[in-house]
């Protein structure tokens, strides 16, 4: 039986995603490459590949979530990145052998796919990762800007296994200062200086 805590996680990670309204898209070059990934994500893939290729990759990442937990590297997560039918880059999650809480196994694909492609976006990239990602790596992939996701196991399967990312999610909902972790605020005006800077910089790469 499905915990109420894992059903509750699984409820808040299906929210309904949907493209940002053009007044609220970010300013700027930066705001325009993300208004038209966000409408290159949603029209019809014409290039779509078949199923037997999407498992295929899939089952890769599986793999990787397997042999990392035999290994005794990390947790039970893999991700590969595929563009133009290739895995360009893998990875399983490194939390423990690495000692970085960020080494998730989405994290650790994404950085090495920018390496092997030399640029900080995935555009017309596949992302494939044995679970649905957690908050952080959503995160991430969002900045990253893969074509799609793919996942196999569910955020409650990741709860009931002892990854619960209920927490992060009531969270981010909370007020900075009713954080558990408590936010304080301080020193805002020294630090407008870099995005004032930013804003008048005319080489700046946007992203």
């Amino acid at each position: 039986m499905h915990s109420p805590r894992a059903a509750e996680q699984s409820a808040v990670l299906r929210r309904p995603l949907c493209l940002q309204p053009a007044s609220r898209a970010p300013r700027g070059a930066a705001g325009a490459a993300a208004l038209q990934w966000q409408m290159d994500a949603a029209l019809p893939d014409e290039n779509a590949m078949n199923p037997a290729e999407h498992n295929r990759f899939m089952a890769r990442a599986i793999a990787l979530a397997v042999e990392n937990v035999r290994k005794g590297l990390g947790g039970p997560f893999g991700c590969v990145v595929v563009k133009d039918g290739q895995i360009v880059a893998e990875g399983a999650n490194r939390v423990t052998s690495a000692n970085d809480p960020t080494a998730h196994a989405e994290i650790v694909a994404i950085r090495e796919a920018c390496r092997v492609l030399g640029h900080f976006q995935l555009t017309g990239c596949d992302l494939y990762t044995s679970c649905e990602p957690c908050p952080m790596c959503l995160g991430a992939i969002y900045w990253a800007r893969p074509a799609r996701v793919f996942y196999a196991g569910t955020a409650e399967d990741a709860a009931q296994a002892g990854f619960d990312d209920v927490d992060i999610l009531r969270e981010l909902q909370q007020p900075p200062v009713r954080r558990r972790i408590p936010m304080q605020q301080i020193m805002r005006e020294p630090a407008l200086e870099a995005f004032r800077l930013w804003q008048q910089k005319p080489d700046k790469v946007a992203y």
